[in-house]
C-alpha cells in the first residue's frame, strides 16, 4: 500500500513514481474505511496528492470527493438521489478543501451550515479555519451565513 502511504502524506513524488511503476489508483486498504488512496488523500488534506490521482485517472465516484477537490460538473452529477447525510459530509469536506464554489451548491441543496460528521469534532466553519487548509474567504462566508 505505498500509494495510500503517499496519498496520505501527500508526497507527489513518490505518487508520481509509484503511478508510473503500475500502481493500482483504486486499490483498497486506506486508513479512510479500508478505501483507495484518494480517500487518505481527501481525508487528510493532501491536496497535492489528491488532485494529482485524479488527473491521473482515479475515479471520483463519491460526492465527498467532488465537493472536496471542488469538481462542480461531477458534484452535480453524484448529487442526484444524495441522502441528506451525504450532502452534509459533501458540504463538511467542501469547506475542508477551501471550496467555496461547492460549499456554496451545497449549502443551496440543503446541506446543514454547522453539520459536524463522525470522523471530525469540527464544524465546517472550524475545517474552514484549519491552520493547515485555512480558507479566509469560505470562513468570512459561512460566518456571513450565521455558521457556528
Amino acid at each position: 500500500m505505498p500509494l495510500h502511504w503517499a496519498a496520505s502524506s501527500d508526497d507527489l513524488d513518490v505518487a508520481d513514481a509509484l503511478i508510473d511503476a503500475g500502481a493500482n489508483l483504486e486499490a483498497t486498504g486506506a486508513v479512510i474505511a479500508n478505501g483507495t488512496p484518494l480517500d487518505d488523500a481527501v481525508a487528510f488534506g493532501c491536496w497535492n496528492v489528491a488532485h494529482r490521482l485524479v488527473a491521473r485517472g482515479a475515479r471520483v465516484d463519491k460526492l465527498w470527493h467532488a465537493a472536496a477537490l471542488g469538481m462542480l460538473a461531477r458534484l452535480e452529477q453524484l448529487l442526484s438521489g444524495a441522502t441528506q447525510a451525504q450532502i452534509d459530509d459533501a458540504f463538511w469536506q467542501a469547506c475542508h478543501g477551501g471550496q467555496l464554489r461547492a460549499a456554496t451548491l451545497l449549502l443551496a441543496r440543503g446541506a446543514s451550515l454547522d453539520h459536524v460528521p463522525w470522523h471530525s469534532k469540527d464544524t465546517p466553519l472550524a475545517a474552514a479555519r484549519n491552520p493547515g487548509t485555512r480558507r479566509d474567504l469560505l470562513a468570512a462566508w459561512l460566518v456571513e451565513r450565521g455558521a457556528k
